[in-house]
């Protein structure tokens, strides 16, 4: 693509005004269900790093916090570097096996790495070595900023140059044409909890270049002041991300100051340089609620954003004239006022905005990953970018810190079309695409570090690669002109008529509980509609769904002690609730917090009808290793029980197991998913059993209860592997269609401590489960 300038046109001037209308919500041509695709080849996952991998190598303590920050990989395609932060290394890995990457150790740098780009053999990487002078104060390392930059031999893994760099370094690029120069961004960062972080904050910022001619020790380095250029805090620029373009021309943004740089890196000369800007984002959320059932946080796409100011983050050449920026944020002016518009945008060499995304927010929203934690800040935060060239193709790729998630789009001519998106690890940070079509994205959040369970890794996608693997799987048509907003898919059931509808649950990670009626006649699937259950404000936690013959739903609603009750709900064709049935009190007396997690039904309304539910784990009364199965006759209206023995914790990680779903099988018999609370490299049993609710017979509760004898049917831990990027770890809807198809759906936990990846995966036929 070569955009040029306004002069060329009514071509141009109309793809801004599609950018527009966009954000508008007013056309949906960038739904990815709807999409236009310049080509064929669309990525596909094909393998995942740990990060973990590397440091067990090193003989780290496999709980320490590691990360993946910046990557790149060698020419020849075989060999990953990535920045750990936490462990003050780069991290080596071999990737000439893409689909099984293999770990090659970590060398230890002299300071935090910010950033690493390979230039020929070596890896140069600038690490921050800023320390407090005195540890008393008032100076600290913000006031005293320094760092490296290292150049390591990739063979010998040996420092072979030290740079000084004069300050604190944030990003580093290196020119494409010929490998001629290095430029280094030099941030020198406020300090946030000086002044409330309000610029200026000395010493300045600046640029460094490094001219890479010859070998290492003949490289020689200048420096170029930005200072009096921005119209925010002029005197203390805060540049953030750089990249060259094939004039070795570097941008750089500023993004504190909202400010673009042109640096020509032969001279050293700014050759031009103008305000970010701002931009207006409409409909999207702009309300942050606290999650859960006893708060009010919803999805609603009905908040407009305007004069926000960009700030942008990671920036990336499309061609010789145009660039494209991520516009994240990252600063509250003295007013109160935060930047960050939610977008990304492409503008000219000459300051001129060729087109402006309006709100990336829908796609990411359409695919179930929208963080509504992040409403009232940034949203999904657009940060890292990467252009790649792939045929005859120039493809760009958004990354969404908040969503975990990567849009691609091609930009080879007029608008950035929408060709798909990519699910991540927590804290999508480096993008690094190929020649031959690899891209390796990062992730820089490790649950470690947190409290939770999610470890960092590298996805890597191919163009075209030779497998089945999809996304997304789920995805959302319009409600009105604005995708219908999804998250934490819970239970599934099919329809008892139409072949082609599943229908779904949420549970309770967003107050309001919903119904959604899914489309299965296509991929990916797509939920058309959706139907609130109860007000909202959290009353219910529907783990599961069941499909009436002649119409309507049993719903199952998961208590909590203390605070809600476990019920079974039963409701008309649009989900009105028509009764609510409580268990049995001196059972509930002995209830945890995992109690109802999936319901069935057999039999005839009005005749022999029976709703079957589980309860996720141990309760009071129960074995250890075991849970209950319960028997609800509806025209009876009783309740009979019968108990069932659980898989041993088979992960080293620890955990549970227990659970997720009840789901009747065509032969009479009952299916049950029985999972552990482990993901990724740790996740070991994702398994679905069965057994034949008359091999016993149930009984009332005080009693002593039959055990039920399972039956595996299969082990899906594989087929969830082959279908996701890490493992899930709640696996908690299956549902059979009228045809005999098994859908199976994972819960993303609304993205919250999760990869945030929705698996909805057609499972093969019944007949098959069954063994028939």
């Amino acid at each position: 693509m070569n955009l040029g300038s306004l002069a060329r046109a009514v071509h141009d001037r109309r793809w801004i005004a599609l950018g527009l209308a966009v954000s508008a919500g007013m056309i949906a041509v960038l739904s990815f269900s709807r999409a236009g695709s310049a080509t064929d080849e669309k990525l596909q996952h094909v393998g995942s790093f740990y990060v973990t991998d590397n440091t067990e190598l090193e003989g780290l303590p496999l709980g320490d916090p590691t990360s993946a920050e910046i990557v790149d990989i060698t020419a020849d395609g075989k060999t990953m570097v990535y920045t750990d932060s936490f462990t003050s290394s780069l991290g080596i890995v071999d990737i000439t096996d893409r689909s099984n990457p293999q770990a090659l150790g970590l060398i230890s740098l002299s300071g935090d790495p910010t950033s690493v780009a390979i230039t020929r053999k070596w890896a140069i990487v600038a690490v921050v070595t800023s320390e407090d002078p005195d540890g008393a104060g008032p100076l600290n390392e913000y006031d005293n900023p320094s760092g490296d930059l290292l150049v390591i031999d990739l063979a010998s893994r040996d420092v072979v140059r030290t740079f000084d760099l004069g300050g604190q370094p944030d990003s580093i690029a290196i020119s494409p044409k010929g490998e001629r120069y290095a430029a280094i961004t030099i941030e020198n960062e406020r300090d946030e909890d000086e002044a409330d972080g309000i610029i200026p904050q000395l010493p300045a910022g600046f640029l460094q270049v490094v001219n890479l001619d010859g070998q290492p020790d003949e490289w020689t380095m200048q420096s170029v002041e930005l200072t009096g250029l921005a119209a925010v805090a002029p005197g203390d620029p805060e540049p953030e991300f750089v990249d060259i373009n094939g004039k070795n021309q570097a941008v750089i943004t500023m993004q504190e100051n909202n400010h673009l740089v042109i640096v020509d890196l032969p001279t050293g000369q700014v050759v031009t340089h103008f305000s970010a800007g701002t931009a207006d984002v409409l409909g999207v959320d702009v309300v942050e609620e606290e999650l859960g059932p006893q708060e009010n946080g919803l999805i609603v796409l009905d908040g407009n954003v305007f004069d926000r100011r960009r700030e942008p983050d990671a920036v990336a050449w499309i061609d010789n004239d145009s660039f494209a920026t991520a516009n994240e944020g990252d600063y509250e002016d003295e007013f109160g006022e935060e930047g960050g518009s939610r977008s990304f945008t492409i503008f000219n060499i000459d300051g001129t905005v060729e087109y402006e995304s309006g709100s990336f927010e829908h796609e990411v929203v359409r695919a179930g990953q929208y963080p509504e934690f992040r409403s009232e800040n940034k949203g999904a935060e657009p940060e890292g970018l990467e252009v790649g060239r792939y045929k005859n193709k120039t493809l760009l790729f958004v990354g969404a810190e908040r969503a975990n998630i990567v849009g691609v789009y091609d930009v080879t001519r007029g608008a950035p079309v929408l060709l798909q998106v990519l699910p991540t690890g927590i804290g999508p940070e480096g993008l690094k695409f190929t020649h031959d079509g690899l891209l390796a994205v990062t992730a820089e959040v490790d649950g470690a570090d947190d409290g939770f369970s999610a470890r960092p890794f590298i996805t890597l996608f191919e163009v075209g690669g030779n497998n089945d693997w999809s996304y997304p799987q789920l995805t959302s048509a319009n409600e009105g002109s604005l995708p219908i907003p999804w998250v934490a898919i819970s239970g599934l059931s099919g329809d008892t008529v139409d072949a082609d509808t599943v229908w779904a649950v949420s549970d309770s990670f967003l107050a309001q509980s919903w119904l959604y009626r899914i489309d299965v006649s296509s991929k990916p699937a797509v939920i058309e509609e959706r139907f609130a259950i109860g007000g909202p404000g959290g009353e219910y936690d529907l783990e599961g769904v069941a499909a009436r013959p002649g119409g309507g739903f049993w719903l199952a609603s998961e208590g909590r002690v203390g605070d809600r009750e476990n019920l079974v709900i039963r409701t008309d064709s649009s989900g009105a609730i028509q009764q609510v049935v409580t268990l049995p009190p001196a059972l509930t007396a002995g209830a945890t917090s995992s109690g109802l997690e999936g319901v069935a039904v057999t039999g005839t309304p009005g005749v022999d009808e029976v709703v079957w539910v589980v309860i996720q784990r141990k309760w009071a009364d129960d074995p250890s290793g075991y849970v209950k199965i319960g028997r609800y006759d509806v025209v009876g209206d009783a309740w009979t029980f019968a108990r069932y023995e659980l898989d041993a914790v088979e992960s080293p990680a620890g955990g549970w197991v227990g659970l997720s779903e009840i789901t009747a099988m065509p032969d009479g018999t009952l299916a049950v998913v029985e999972r552990d609370n482990r993901l990724g490299q740790d996740a070991r049993i994702k398994r679905i059993y069965g057994f034949d609710p008359g091999s016993v017979t149930f009984a009332p509760f005080g009693g002593a209860l039959p055990v039920l004898a399972k039956t595996l049917l299969q082990d899906v831990i594989g087929l969830l592997d082959a279908h996701s990027i890490a493992v899930p770890d709640k696996l908690e809807g299956m549902g059979v269609t009228v045809d005999g198809r098994v859908f199976l759906a994972t819960d993303n936990d609304g993205v919250d401590e999760n990869y945030g990846e929705t698996l909805f995966i057609n499972a093969g036929d019944v007949s098959d489960l069954l063994g028939e």
